[in-house]
């Protein structure tokens, strides 16, 4: 392929099964490999040395401008767990060169315009107008769990911002260059967590309740998440759960279809009350379309 780099084995030209033949990437397709054997050497699983020996092997038949593509373009790694599902060529393609511009952002210390998709609720950081156009000074890109976020202090609200990458549409050209600033906490893994936890300090939901759940806390655990499960008798455990409003904690809580009584706070009795509003509202709507 035109512009390509070639990958050539130590084996020459064979059949398939045999040895590996001479291999011919695009572009995209040659820094997005790099990128992948640059991940596999932290996952732990026994393949770091033979992953960083590829990385150096492909690092030195790459073009200078694709170096320079895969030098821009380096996400700390905070959380491995991969998320579920899997993105399509096409999208894949669109991220990993928004992730090379905010790299060469970061690299560069050029302050960020882009769109942003935001999500549908209203947690930390949102803005009143989400559709407007951003600026932030990117100062690191971090992976977790599958997902790319970009960590951002933003002038016009003289705050951190974090932004999902793959919600960015990046606006050209890019703003003005700025001073580097330090992460509150500098733990960029527990400042990202506590953020999308909805918490503007510590790393915890700023919601957090107590319930007795009516099931085997061996039932309950493995879909407690980060909360904590304690057995008090073969069919009832408690469950300390957090989340990011009182309404999301209660509707969490109800997903385990059981009885349960609450513990506390107030406000997560209130959601529970709340809850059963909208759901008796829900059970009764609609009943005379059918008449």
């Amino acid at each position: 392929m035109p512009g390509g780099a070639r990958l050539a084995s130590r084996g020459g030209r064979h059949a398939a099964g045999a040895h590996l033949p001479p291999l011919l990437f695009d572009d995209d397709q040659a820094v997005a490999l790099a990128i992948a054997l640059r991940g596999a050497s932290q996952l732990g699983a026994g393949i770091q040395e033979a992953a960083a020996q590829a990385l150096a092997t492909i690092c030195q038949v790459m073009p200078t401008r694709l170096r320079a593509r895969l030098a821009a373009f380096e996400p700390t790694v905070v959380d491995h767990p991969a998320r579920e599902g899997a993105d399509g060529p096409a999208e894949a393609a669109a991220l990993l060169a928004i992730g090379a511009a905010i790299g060469a952002a970061i690299g560069a210390r050029e302050e960020l315009r882009f769109d942003y998709a935001s999500p549908r609720h209203a947690g930390a950081g949102a803005r009143d107008d989400p559709a407007a156009p951003r600026n932030a000074q990117p100062h690191h890109l971090l992976a977790r769990r599958g997902r790319w976020y970009l960590i951002a202090w933003e002038p016009a609200s003289e705050d951190w911002r974090v932004y999902r990458a793959d919600r960015i549409t990046l606006r050209v050209p890019n703003g003005p260059r700025f001073l580097p600033r330090a992460v509150p906490g500098d733990d960029l893994a527990r400042f990202l967590a506590a953020r999308l936890k909805g918490s503007d300090g510590a790393d915890h939901w700023p919601c957090q309740g107590e319930v007795i759940l009516y099931l085997p806390a061996a039932q309950v655990l493995p879909f407690a998440h980060d909360g904590v499960v304690t057995a008090l008798s073969e069919d009832r455990c408690r469950l300390q759960l957090g989340a990011w409003s009182w309404p999301a904690l209660a509707a969490a809580l109800a997903r385990f279809d059981t009885d349960l009584d609450v513990v506390g706070p107030p406000e997560l009795r209130a959601a529970f009350t709340e809850l059963a509003h909208r759901a008796t509202r829900a059970a009764n709507s609609g009943t005379d379309h059918g008449k």
